[in-house]
């Protein structure tokens, strides 16, 4: 299941960069960029949106097991059995696009750091204090979701990203195509047919919102898993294919 606090935490952000936008002269900042807006960490306004980003990136856990829980009872129904059969239960979940407050080694020394992560995720290694204990010896799993046609990844994390990319690796292979651009490139595309002859079932809210996300929008993830690997930052555990898409 893959969302989060959409349009709550777009309103989040937006909010945060015009108080920002208006904050940074006072604090000596200048960006070229507007989306580029920030100020000091623990200013008041700094602390206003770290507050108001985890509300968000709570209201998205949220989201997600409710999500969850209709999943289950769509299965439940599907198939006529009860949840102690259905035995249906999270495994692991995980949030991207967020600034945490961690612990790293810097030029030798431990620091207490802000950690954004955008278009990227968590990959603590083995023995990470901060990972539950079954999954200490092991690393934190890393998901690195594909597209609707192919593939996606299972992870873990190394001691290679702690020490070169701040226990960070890539979320998703990224996109080749904007979301505009890719609505104009699948008109007249069957795609429900050429996911189907992939053996992929697909239900989605429009023939236009499926565009966006057609598999030829984004890169292999195959590579970008490989270049992931090949660095050290995260090691390969399986590949998963997709059997039943739902697209919002």
């Amino acid at each position: 299941i893959h969302s989060g606090s959409r349009g709550l935490g777009y309103q989040v952000c937006d909010d945060a960069l015009r108080t920002m936008g208006r904050a940074m002269e006072r604090h000596g900042i200048r960006v070229p960029d507007r989306q580029l807006a920030c100020v000091p960490l623990r200013s008041a306004e700094g602390q206003a949106y770290f507050g108001a980003m985890a509300a968000a990136a709570n209201f998205a856990w949220a989201n997600r097991q409710v999500m969850t829980g209709l999943a289950e009872q769509a299965f439940a129904t599907a198939l006529g059995v009860g949840p102690e059969t259905l035995r249906f239960a999270l495994v692991y979940d995980v949030c991207h696009n967020v600034a945490k407050l961690e612990e790293h080694v810097v030029d030798g020394r431990r620091r207490r750091l802000c950690v954004h992560r955008k278009g990227a995720t968590r990959a603590f290694g083995p023995g990470h204090p901060e990972l539950p204990p079954h999954l200490r010896p092991l690393g934190q799993p890393v998901i690195i979701p594909g597209d609707m046609g192919r593939y996606s990844f299972l992870l873990l994390g190394t001691a290679g990203a702690m020490a070169d990319t701040f226990g960070t690796t890539c979320h998703g292979a990224g996109r080749v195509m904007s979301r505009a651009q890719a609505k104009k490139a699948g008109r007249g595309l069957d795609l429900v047919r050429d996911l189907a002859q992939r053996g992929v079932t697909v239900r989605a809210q429009s023939l236009r919102g499926l565009a966006e996300e057609m598999p030829w929008a984004y890169k292999d993830v195959a590579d970008v898993v490989d270049v992931v690997d090949g660095a050290g930052i995260a090691r390969k555990i399986a590949r998963l294919k997709p059997l039943v898409v739902v697209k919002g």
